[in-house]
């Protein structure tokens, strides 16, 4: 991985990336050069040979906040122009973690607000501590979420839950995001990263290429009908009936021993 200034990226485990958001001064706000880090990042991600990274866990340096979001202050007293420039390189790294092949999860350490909500919705689970909140309070500055809040967020908690938060700015707890289905698990805050780890180490044991096959399946099948859906599935499957992982699979079950995948 390449060096940067604002991503501490470390691998705590064989094949687990851990990316921390290392702004804690400014809650971990994204300005545009950790935009662009966090472009660079999943670039080089994404473009992995399949086995190499198996699981990328996101969280937030500091106690206090996972993310807040854009960095108002560097916009402040930016033009029309520039902001547009940086909504590009935001667009960008949005669509490149949305893209990720091997799953990402976040653990939610603190304040998860505005991009850094989106960023939890854009990812595919998340563990929340029991103190962080969460919340859309772009409308109070006088714009709106742009990184997805106001389409995967109703898709998720509902149309009247959603525009009732998006629409006034009010956070909501951690334990609404447990109930509504925005985070998969609520722990304290000394487990939430462990938890995250211990979940990855499992996903790092699993064949890659079927996990990468049903992440896709499952993220393009909701996007579609339920028999396109079961198409797409049906593809899936199909693509991954001669794979040697499924053979060995089977083979270990029979013999009963651990698989050895490849």
């Amino acid at each position: 991985m390449p060096g940067f200034d604002y991503l501490e990226v470390t691998t705590p485990l064989p094949k687990v990336l851990l990316v921390r958001f290392n702004r804690p001064a400014v809650l971990n706000a994204v300005n545009t050069a950790m935009g662009r880090e966090l472009l660079a990042l999943f670039t080089e991600v994404n473009a992995a040979p399949v086995g190499e990274i198996a699981c990328v866990v996101l969280t937030g340096s500091g106690e206090r906040a996972f993310c807040v979001g854009g960095d108002l202050k560097e916009r402040n007293g930016m033009t029309t122009e520039q902001w547009q420039a940086q909504r590009v390189i935001f667009k960008q790294y949005n669509l490149a973690m949305e893209r990720c092949p091997v799953p990402v999860m976040c653990a939610v350490n603190g304040l998860a607000l505005g991009g850094g909500a989106e960023m939890i919705l854009r990812t595919d689970f998340s563990y929340a501590a029991d103190h962080a909140k969460f919340g859309f309070p772009e409308i109070k500055r006088g714009f709106m979420p742009g990184s997805g809040g106001t389409q995967r967020f109703p898709r998720i908690v509902g149309e009247a839950r959603a525009k009732e938060f998006l629409l006034t700015g009010e956070n909501f707890c951690a334990a609404d995001a447990l109930a509504w289905g925005v985070v998969n698990k609520v722990l304290s805050a000394s487990e939430v990263l462990p938890a995250c780890l211990a979940t990855a180490e499992k996903l790092s044991h699993c064949p890659s290429d079927a996990v990468r096959t049903a992440k896709l399946c499952i993220h393009y099948g909701l996007q579609a009908d339920i028999e396109t859906g079961l198409v797409i599935e049906a593809l899936g499957q199909q693509r991954l009936a001669a794979s040697p992982d499924r053979l060995e699979g089977i083979a270990a079950f029979v013999e009963k021993r651990v698989p050895n995948f490849k």
